[in-house]
């Protein structure tokens, strides 16, 4: 028996053992979704020798699982940041050094909640892993997020919600088009185009609930309050929204699964990887440990945004909408690179494209009801310069993927859509809104973003 093997059958015991391959038989037999297989790139494989002759067997479990998860990745030089991060609050040191190091913290950290919730799936079998990838895809983006609902921070939430949406359909997906169509000039790049049909029609709902408020503000009459009209209009489309998630979860992972199965051709290659390193009560531990060390890093980061922003001559705007998803995306979109290189195009659609649908779909609107339950007023109004900018991008996306085949001339084109609105947003700066410490319910409404 190998040493891996044995550490997590020790912890399971050894019916757990076979309950856990017959749920990765059964894990790889259903669907492994696209962020998944993405992020598998960046793991490392781990020497079980190195802890096997150890005496004692807790202490060998529990080095074993260290060793799986912390050196397990390829960003593990980037885990001293998050110590750092924490002895610059503690020692009271530049706010936007705080925020420098809070954020490259963040980036191993979300590629190893990915790899963590993987290894949950393996013995809760293929859908409750699909429920737990569906909602911890973006865990990090969420985080943060609810963090700056928290602090009463509308502006930095949908600021940074925005920018992960923008960024996985222009930056990730034109850099991997881009990539993929340098490195395989001689072939001809086809996916299927069930799957960006699928997404591109759940984004632009999303698009229609974000306009529908930002029109209304427009289209009343002079003098007329509709603060409150808006809100609740938001609110409506949110549970639309989320009920429209709920039965794009049942579509993906039930009823047609086919369209989203995005394992690898070569199964020989994905054996190594698919399959559970450590046990089912150690990935949950340090699951929940893990989203701890996120969401103390997320509040730096909320807490100190200003601070970093005064400091670099950059406005708020343009380091949540660029900066804050480059770096939360790092992990799935070097993925996405890799296999628009080996000319497997279906996944990197599928990085790309699922987690923007998830951050439009689940991570948005549930920020509306959470707001709506904390009392803070949460709307859908992104103001006008966002909400075109997220349109326009949608639609260019959508044009671009029509026809089911890809070259790096369409890889050029949606990089330069994203540079453009970075300049847009870098030149533009968007001051924060005044009352935006008065959002509670009856104090002065907000009304989006900016005025």
């Amino acid at each position: 028996m190998e040493p891996a093997g044995e550490f997590y059958q020790m912890e399971n015991g050894g019916d757990q053992s076979k309950k856990a391959a017959m749920g990765k038989e059964s894990w790889n037999n259903e669907i492994r979704t696209a962020q998944n297989m993405s992020n598998s790139l960046l793991r490392k494989k781990s020497d079980p020798l190195l802890v096997s002759k150890l005496r004692f067997q807790m202490l060998r479990q529990f080095l074993a699982n260290l060793q799986e998860v912390i050196l397990g990745t390829k960003l593990a030089v980037l885990f001293p940041a998050i110590p750092l991060a924490i002895a610059a609050d503690f020692y009271k040191f530049g706010r936007h050094w705080i925020f420098a190091l809070s954020l490259l913290g963040l980036t191993p950290l979300a590629e190893r909640v990915s790899f963590l919730t993987e290894q949950i799936a393996y013995y809760t079998g293929p859908t409750v892993g699909g429920l737990l990838n569906a909602t911890c895809g973006n865990a990090t983006e969420l985080i943060i997020a609810l963090f700056a609902l928290y602090r009463s921070k509308i502006h930095v939430l949908k600021y940074s919600l925005l920018g992960s949406i923008l960024s996985n359909l222009l930056l990730v997906l034109g850099s991997s088009l881009l990539c993929g169509g340098l490195a395989n000039l001689k072939k001809e790049q086809r996916y299927d185009r069930k799957q960006a049909d699928v997404n591109s029609s759940l984004l632009l709902l999303g698009l229609l609930c974000h306009m529908l408020p930002l029109m209304s503000r427009y289209a009343a009459a002079p003098g007329v309050l509709i603060a409150d009209s808006t809100l609740q209009l938001s609110r409506a489309s949110s549970i639309l929204m989320l009920v429209a998630y709920i039965g794009y979860i049942i579509f993906q992972l039930k009823t047609h699964r086919q369209i989203f199965d995005s394992r690898q051709e070569d199964e020989e290659e994905e054996e190594e990887e698919e399959k559970a390193v450590i046990g089912f009560w150690s990935a949950f531990s340090w699951l929940v440990g893990m989203t701890l060390i996120i969401a103390l890093l997320s509040e730096y980061v909320v807490g100190t945004i200003e601070a970093a922003s005064e400091s670099w001559g950059i406005s708020v705007s343009f380091i949540s909408i660029i900066l804050i998803p480059i770096v939360g995306n790092a992990a799935e979109h070097a993925g996405a690179i890799i296999f628009a290189f080996k000319n497997k195009l279906d996944i990197s659609l599928g990085v790309a494209l699922g987690s923007a649908t998830q951050i439009s779909m689940f991570a948005v609107p549930l920020c509306v009801v959470v707001g709506w339950i904390m009392r803070v007023r949460m709307d859908l109004d992104f103001s006008l310069l966002e909400t075109a900018s997220l349109a326009l991008t949608i639609l260019v996306v959508a044009f671009t993927l029509q026809d089911g085949t890809s070259h790096y001339m369409k890889g050029i084109v949606l990089c330069l859509c994203y540079t453009a609105i970075a300049a847009c947003f870098f030149v533009h700066k968007i001051p924060a809104p005044l009352d935006q410490t008065n959002v509670k319910l009856g104090l002065k409404p907000s009304t989006g973003i900016s005025a």
